[in-house]
This record gives structure tokens, sequence and C-alpha cells, in this order.
């Protein structure tokens, strides 16, 4: 069968075939295509000869294109995206080289730098820095096996997969809540890209890879040793890594739904929850939730037993639970969003509607990152520069919160910036700043100044 009639066939029977998102060389999404196609029209097949595609020049070229268009920070090699530029030999070189050691099997991962991003509550995450050249190895490596994983995952699953987003996940959670399914189970999992097992990991990966070399990257990725920051006192050191995949690491995300594909599966199987309870799970990579009718203990049992006997991770209990929306006032969090039933106030039929919008801890988040802009350094910056930057942030916010009803959140981050920026003003001016003549302070910000406003 030819690849375009199989294509036809896949787009007729309602498989979304992929579409060519990052302006790929043609025959590298072809390839792509290729292998989606196959890997859907057979579910059992499993690929034994996908190596020397990685290392194919077209392959690695797109690679190192998406990597350099990603920009990021060097490893500990300390080589930058910069410093490649500048060689005599240029980028083509370094890819080159690259390909050699893959083609020559010379190809080693060095450490991965890690460090420590602050989080709302005052706590950290870790996360992890490949240099340079292994995160063009891991993007030619994911330009393969992503095309073949995304034939097999299920619709349930939205984080880190091309045309999917939070907004799909969000519009899933009202589809559930609007047929009923008002009490909601919040699983939160610990630490989960630090948790995984990495022999349980490789088996979910041989269920459709067989190519020997292609194991033995990801295995060499999976052990490359991490390298804990020092201090004044003591050198940084490496430590070799018994479980879990780099959150940061470009082939992280895709190894991680890998895995947890096994639990999407065990949902809507059989003798999963999605079959005995009608229950509706919508997972974004670790964050997920189960929606039903009634979340019985079995239900709870069952999620419990598959994630942390089966798959072998660890539930945070104190924030895993039960939220009934049908409880005045009840909601829950998910991906940034507060979610719950709000009471039609412009008809007196008694209806609810499904309420979405910032939660407060996004909200929070949000304003110490405004605050942030107006501190010591902003007093030497231009205030066109200033603005700038402070639009740039909030286009990004509101491109994210503009899904559901935004806009009390939108009104109140307003208000701030404006606060804000009137305490900014004052500060830098010796004497007291005043809008030109004729024009109220609200004009001046988003006229004069053309500070973004956010309006849904």
């Amino acid at each position: 069968m030819s690849e375009s009639h199989s294509t036809t066939n896949l787009a007729e029977a309602g498989v979304p075939v992929m579409e060519n998102r990052h302006n790929l060389p043609v025959k590298v999404f072809a390839l792509r295509k290729q292998l989606y196609v196959k890997a859907k029209q057979e579910p059992g097949f499993r690929f034994y000869a996908l190596y020397d595609r990685i290392y194919r020049a077209d392959v690695l070229g797109a690679a190192w294109a998406l990597v350099r268009a990603n920009a990021g920070a060097p490893g500990v090699d300390g080589v930058s995206i910069e410093d490649i530029l500048r060689r005599p030999e240029g980028a083509e070189g370094f890819v080159e080289e690259i390909r050699q050691s893959l083609i020559n099997r010379t190809y080693k991962p060095q450490a991965v730098r890690r460090v420590e991003i602050p989080k709302s509550n005052g706590k950290t995450r870790p996360l992890g820095i490949p240099t340079v050249r292994d995160r063009v190895v891991q993007t030619a490596a994911k330009l393969i096996l992503e095309p073949i994983f995304e034939a097999d995952f299920l619709d349930c699953s939205h984080g880190y997969r091309p045309g999917r987003s939070a907004h799909g996940a969000m519009q899933q959670v009202r589809k559930g809540l609007s047929e009923g399914k008002l009490e909601v189970y919040e699983a939160d999992l610990q630490g989960y890209f630090d948790s995984i097992p990495h022999d349980k990991l490789m088996k979910a990966v041989e269920q459709r890879i067989s190519d020997g070399s292609v194991l033995r990257l990801i295995r060499q990725w999976l052990r490359a040793p991490i390298q804990e920051p020092g201090d004044k006192h003591t050198p940084p050191r490496n430590r070799k890594p018994d479980k879990g995949t780099p959150q940061g690491g470009v082939i992280s995300p895709l190894l991680a739904n890998i895995y947890l594909h096994w639990f999407d599966r065990a949902f809507y199987g059989s003798s999963g929850p999605g079959s005995f309870a009608k229950a509706i799970l919508v997972r974004y990579a670790d964050d997920l939730v189960i929606l039903s009718r009634y979340q019985s203990k079995r239900l709870s049992d069952w999620a419990e037993r598959i994630l942390e006997s089966r798959l072998g991770l660890i539930l945070n209990r104190e924030k895993t639970k039960v939220t009934n929306l049908m409880c005045p006032r009840e909601g829950f969090d998910f991906l940034g969003f507060t979610v719950r039933r709000n009471l039609d106030r412009h008809f007196d039929s008694g209806k609810c509607y499904i309420h979405i919008e910032p939660s407060k801890k996004s909200c929070q988040r949000m304003r110490a990152s405004i605050k942030e802009e107006f501190g010591k350094e902003a007093a030497w910056k231009p205030i066109t520069m200033l603005v700038r930057q402070l639009n740039r942030k909030l286009q990004g916010w509101k491109n994210y919160f503009q899904y559901g009803q935004p806009s009390v959140r939108f009104s109140g981050m307003n208000w701030y910036v404006q606060q804000e920026l009137y305490s900014h003003l004052a500060r830098r001016s010796q004497r007291a700043y005043r809008p030109p003549a004729g024009k109220s302070w609200y004009r001046h910000i988003y006229q004069d100044l053309m500070v973004l406003r956010l309006t849904r």
C-alpha cells in the first residue's frame, strides 16, 4: 500500500495525521509520517531499524535547527550555541562531528548539569541541562521515536505532545463535568521525573522498539551522571542516577509519556475505571485528574495500586484528594486553573455552569514576576524597554489563561500592573510624576506608554 493511500485511509478513519508544525525539511517530515502510519496500522509491530535514521544528515540538521531555535543554557562543558556558531567549521562541522560519532559508535553523553528552579511555595524543583551536543542527539532521536509512540498514545494524554495543549485538557475536563461526572480524584505524583524506574521504563520502550543501538542510546541518557551544583566550599560533584529521567532533557517528556501510557491504557481497559465506573481520565504529563459520578473506594484503590505498586511511583497523600463539585464553593486546581460550578446569576432557573479561571496561586506567581520587573535594575532602564519586557510577560500569561472565564482575574492583574507602574514612575522622578495635560492615568498608561491591557 502506498504512503499517500495509507495516510488517506487513516484520515478517513478519524486518526489525526501529523502536521509539519516545526517546518522540518520535507524528507524528514515524510519519514516521520511513514513511521506514524506504519505504527498506526500495525499496533504490535516492533521497529528494528531506526538507528541509521537518527544519524541521517538531514535529521541531525533538523535537530540542530530546533536546538538552536530553543536556545537554552550551556551544559557541563560550558559550550553555548553562540560558541558553536563562532567555530571555524561552524554549525555544519559540529553536526558532522556528532554524526560521525554516532556512526562509529563512539558517542557517549556527558553529565547533566542540575540547577534548582524556584517554585511559588518557596521550594525548588530540579532541572537537568544536557550539553548542546547531547541535546542535538536527543532531539534527533525524538524526531524518529515520537511519531511511533504518538500512534499509540490515547486522547486523554495532552502534555508535551504535538498539536495538544493545556487548553485541550481543560476542554476535556469541562466536557466531563458537563456530563455530570462531578466527583474529581486529583492525583499528585511526587517527583515523577526523578522517580521513574529505569527497568520498567525500558520495558515500555521495548514494546515498540527492538533496535539495540537505539535502546543503548536511551539507556546511556538515563544513566548519564548528574552534576550536582557546588558552593564556595565544595566543588560540583557527579551522581549516578539509578532511576528517573532528568526534567529538562529533550527526550525526557517523551519518555515520561511512554511510561504513563501504561496507566492510560489500563485505565480504559476492561478492568479499569473507564469501564467499571465510566470515569474519564485527563492527563497532562504527570498532572492527572479522574472524573466520575461517584468516587468509590474501588476507583481510588485501583489508581493507587497501579501508580504505586505496578509503576513504582510515589503519590503525595497530602495533595491527593477527592473534590465533589456538587457542593457549593467547592473547586479544584488543575494546570494553573481553578475549576468549579457556579450558579448562573442571569437566570432564576437554579442552573449551574462550569467556571474556569486562573487559580490564586497562578495569580500570585504572576504578581511576583511583575514585581521583579520593577526591581532595582528597572530604575536604569528606559521606560520603553521596561514596558516591552512587561508586555511580553503579560502577553504570555494572557495567551495561556484566556481559556474559560478569566475576566475578573484579568481585571485584578490590570489593577496590580497599574499600581506597580504608578509607584515605579514616582520613584524614578524627583518631582511628582503626572500624565500629560488633559490625559487620565488610564489613557496615559494604555495609550501613551502602550502597556498591554488584559482583556477576555
